[in-house]
């Protein structure tokens, strides 16, 4: 008999390092699901090949971090709005900027293309909500009734209709032609963050913070069902190509619902924490996360996963995608979109008060767009990405293999095969063995921060042993003295470290940092360093140049400690200074030396010199553990990419 092939459902794709800094928005191409956008507090726009490590494309111009992103259908164009309200849309088959958008007062916090016609619809934290012609280079209207920020936008599949979601906890929903609101959708307790149309019936759906999953009927304008209880605030939220149910990325876990009635139909586990957003290809769903300067994308299988009313069937039994079996009889539907022949009709255009909003193109426009570049980091991954070779774009359109499980499989499957078989149990009874204590475990190369079990003690140890036949019943001064063992040495221990934070503490009182940071390394104790340093990483102002030569030492400790907090640590304290003091030692020591006696310069010179020699030595640490996966090697590629200058 064959062993049966066991599979992956979900799986960690890859993790890259987005930006210099922070990233603070970024989308999936939801044509292909192949291709990645991301805005970040550098003010940069990167686009990255979901699975390929390097950056195709930086686009610059924002002078104020990029807030929110969005690809069109195509993949041929890329709006960005930034926290100063400016919208700058890419041309990236012709890698230029193609237009600079000015009207908002605030943040950007959502955007979204027109399915058919060149119009863009933008929602700012000033609660207004204004749609683009960007051929014309101006707002063709703006649409007032949220009272606070406006989080999402959707166009619907036929064009006429924009569904926005704000955080006053309500919906509302606009017809473009009429230039009005057609109806509000009230019902959430708080901030909606998502809407998303059914591809095909008159149906939309909304997430909010209150961890509430609405549907709405768009020809009775009501609600048809509600969905509680996600473990989280509903941040991205998915229709199958098909529409036969919704996903929703939740913490840690994909969901899949149906309506008419509510329910559950799947639940996948996916450690992706906060999923930013979704997207389907090839019967795979993509997500994306981020986290600081981190983003990382995983991969599900649909066709192992229920998404219909129907009994689950077995992905060994039967290899057959779900979404090939037959559906079960449903609730009748909707009313389906109509699919204009032509592009989309002018929306009404009305007479604007406001001059910002009907400028022409200027020269300072023009100043913006020379200022604004679009630097191709990956030639041969642009090339094969935005430069097809046939003479009409994107016709016919490129298949893309799905995305392999990783190499675990294999492992698994060999497992498999080596268990035996259940005619096998039947003949050869196995007997059951008791044991009171498990076997030893190794004690890990790096002391994650988050664990279930302390290091170096044993769970066994605080327990009854297992009672088997012929053994004398544990008494309970027995069980005590085990559970006091080691109780007064790590008394002793907690007891001096305390006595070494009050006396740092004592010197903090005087306001001089630079001091109680000199008790704190004199001691000669990391904990010690690590607890102060955590509190000076939360005020960046209290970091002087002084601070920086005394800390830097301390921190090439840190990087090398098996503890990860003490890792941790020690990275953001080296970003801090990286950030902050990098520019001007550089600076310091690459100018002209001084005429005559500056006392005060040559004090500066020097620390500046003792700096640039401990960064030197750390910058040899940090490239050799740049290679590293995980949590920690995203932290020292970051490090590696700020010292790049020391090079």
């Amino acid at each position: 008999m064959a062993t049966p092939v066991v599979t992956k459902t979900a799986w960690k794709l890859q993790e890259i390092v987005a930006h210099a800094s922070n990233v603070s928005s970024l989308v999936l191409g939801k044509g292909s699901g192949r291709l990645l956008a991301t805005g970040g507090d550098d003010c940069r726009v990167n686009l990255w090949s979901i699975n390929k490590p390097n950056c195709i494309m930086s686009l610059t111009g924002h002078t104020s971090p990029v807030e929110s992103v969005r690809l069109n259908t195509p993949e041929e164009l890329i709006v960005a709005g930034s926290q100063s309200g400016s919208i700058r849309v890419w041309d990236l088959e012709a890698a230029k900027i193609l237009r600079t958008l000015v009207g908002h007062k605030a943040n950007i916090c959502s955007l979204d293309f027109h399915p058919y016609g060149e119009f863009v619809a933008s929602g700012s934290q000033d609660t207004n909500i204004k749609l683009w012609d960007i051929r014309r280079k101006g707002c063709v209207f703006r649409y007032r009734g949220h009272s606070q920020a406006v989080r999402c936008l959707r166009f619907s599949p036929d064009g006429k209709w924009l569904a926005s979601a704000a955080d006053d906890h309500t919906v509302k929903l606009w017809d473009l032609t009429a230039g009005k609101m057609m109806s509000e959708f009230p019902g959430h307790t708080g901030p909606v963050n998502v809407v998303e149309f059914h591809p095909n019936e008159y149906l939309l759906a909304s997430g909010s913070s209150d961890r509430t999953i609405r549907f709405w009927d768009l020809e009775k304008f009501q609600v048809v069902s509600c969905i509680e209880g996600e473990p989280g605030p509903v941040r991205s939220v998915l229709f199958n190509p098909d529409g036969c149910c919704l996903y929703s990325g939740c913490q840690d876990s994909l969901r899949v619902y149906g309506w008419e009635p509510e329910r559950c139909f799947d639940v996948v586990l996916v450690n992706w924490g906060k999923v930013a957003d979704l997207a389907i290809c090839n019967d795979q769903l993509i997500g994306v996360a981020f986290s600081q300067s981190n983003v990382s994308s995983y991969v599900v299988d649909l066709t192992r996963v229920t998404r219909t009313g129907a009994v689950a069937q077995d992905p060994v039994q039967d290899s057959r995608p779900l979404a090939q079996q037959p559906p079960p009889p449903s609730a009748p539907l909707r009313r389906i979109y109509e699919r204009p022949s032509t592009t989309c009709s002018k929306p009404q255009r009305v007479k604007q008060n406001s001059e910002s909003e009907r400028r022409s193109p200027s020269s300072e426009d023009d100043r913006d767009e020379r200022e604004s570049r679009a630097e191709i980091q990956n030639a041969e991954d642009y090339n094969e990405i935005f430069q097809p070779k046939n003479s009409i774009s994107r016709t016919p359109p490129r298949r893309s293999e799905p995305f392999p499980a990783p190499p675990e499989d294999d492992m698994a499957t060999a497992k498999e095969a080596a268990k035996p078989s259940p005619a096998m149990d039947t003949q050869l009874p196995v007997p059951n063995v008791v044991t009171s204590t498990p076997a030893p475990k190794a004690e890990p190369a790096i002391i994650p921060a988050t664990r279930n079990e302390p290091i170096g003690l044993k769970a066994s140890d605080f327990l009854p042993a297992v009672k088997i036949p012929q053994q004398t019943e544990l008494v309970d001064e027995d069980a005590m003295s085990q559970i006091r063992k080691g109780h007064d040495t790590m008394c002793v221990v907690l007891t001096s470290r305390h006595k070494n934070l009050d006396s740092v503490r004592a010197v903090w009182t005087t306001g001089d940092i630079k001091t109680s940071v000199d008790s704190a390394v004199a001691i000669n104790d990391l904990s010690v360093v690590v607890d102060l340093l955590n509190i000076v990483n939360q005020k960046a102002s209290l970091w002087k140049l002084d601070l920086c030569t005394t800390v830097l030492p301390q921190i090439e400790k840190l990087l090398q400690s098996k503890y990860e907090s003490y890792v941790q640590t020690g990275c953001t304290s080296l970003k801090l200074i990286l950030q902050r003091f990098l520019p001007l030692i550089t600076d310091i020591l690459a100018a002209p030396p001084s005429v005559g006696v500056d006392i005060s310069r040559e004090e500066r010179l020097h620390k500046c010199r003792l700096c640039y020699k401990q960064l030197k030595s750390i910058s040899g640490l940090v490239r050799s553990k740049s290679g590293l996966s995980g949590r920690h090697g995203s932290a020292f590629r970051e490090l590696h990419l700020l010292m790049a200058s020391l090079d």
